[in-house]
């Protein structure tokens, strides 16, 4: 398999205060592991910055003006409870959706099989026209709609493994059936959406786990709930919201999986891109604030999207 890799500095200059979880340790973190000579073979790329009107994909004028009006000179500005702009951050939120729409021509021109973009801020709490959850832009559904319109993928699917039910996806998508939205993820939690009865037009797969669960839940949330009915969607490009914040060690949730999770649950959703999708794998960073499981996660994850 050959797997390209996306990354932009000016992701650590997205400041946030003091202690926020979404900080730009978590790039340094990610360079680090992926220096190690296992990764040897990733075809590393910068990602670009994307035209703003890209954005318009997924998002209706009014929220790009308004990101676009709350970006301060100088300081940080409050989009909400747990969102924050400052100087950097439209910058970054671009970079994000242009690393996403980079890696999605990438495999459809079979440069490489998949890629992965380890850019900040996320995107799957950004609704169609709100930002919140630490997102900006939804990058994933962005990235859906690029590949339908510049490469005519007719179906797509978004994986999301997120800690955090992406509520975003789900609504940009709720009522479009030719994208799919698969979700495992921990409830009660943040952000309160993502329950078996949410289904949308029957695009709509959320498979809520509880608190405390660990691999077992995990793995059979996936082969009971989410891979059949993938299987089944016969798209033509798999998107990863590739949240790692379900690690047992991260501090804003309560599931005990490890990094052998994700190394399981990429093969399982390879398998799918190859019977179906031509192996195309888009995956894109969500959450993961711990970051040694961020770390861990995120190694065995695109260690397994190297080796198929």
């Amino acid at each position: 398999m050959s797997t390209f890799y996306y990354s932009n500095p000016i992701g650590l200059e997205h400041i946030v205060p003091t202690g926020h979880p979404e900080r730009p340790d978590r790039l340094r973190a990610l360079e680090a592991v992926f220096e190690h000579e296992h990764f040897a073979s990733l075809e590393r790329h910068l990602a670009p910055e994307a035209a703003a009107e890209s954005v318009l994909l997924a998002h209706p004028e009014s929220h790009l003006a308004r990101v676009r009006a709350a970006i301060p000179e100088s300081g940080m500005a409050q989009i909400d409870a747990d969102t924050v702009a400052g100087p950097r951050a439209m910058e970054a939120a671009l970079i994000s959706v242009g690393g996403a729409m980079a890696a999605v021509d990438a495999v459809f021109a079979k440069e490489a099989d998949n890629a992965f973009v380890a850019t900040r801020p996320p995107g799957h709490h950004a609704e169609k026209d709100r930002s919140m959850g630490f997102c900006l832009f939804n990058q994933a559904a962005i990235a859906a709609r690029h590949a339908q319109k510049v490469h005519g993928a007719e179906r797509v699917a978004i994986v999301d493994w997120d800690v955090h039910h992406g509520n975003g996806t789900q609504d940009i998508f709720w009522d479009d059936e030719s994208v799919f939205y698969f979700s495992t993820h921990q409830m009660p939690l943040y952000p309160g959406t993502g329950a078996l009865g949410e289904t949308g037009k029957g695009n709509i797969f959320n498979a809520p786990l509880s608190t405390n669960d660990g691999s077992d839940h995990f793995h059979e949330a996936f082969r009971t709930r989410i891979l059949p009915a993938l299987e089944a969607a016969h798209v033509d490009l798999i998107i990863i919201s590739a949240g790692f914040d379900a690690h047992h060690r991260d501090p804003l949730a309560e599931i005990n999986l490890v990094a052998n999770d994700f190394d399981w649950a990429t093969g399982k959703v390879m398998e799918i891109a190859g019977r179906h999708a031509n192996d195309r794998v888009v995956s894109l960073l969500e959450g993961g604030y711990d970051l040694v499981g961020l770390a861990e996660s995120a190694a065995a994850h695109v260690m397994r999207l190297q080796k198929g």
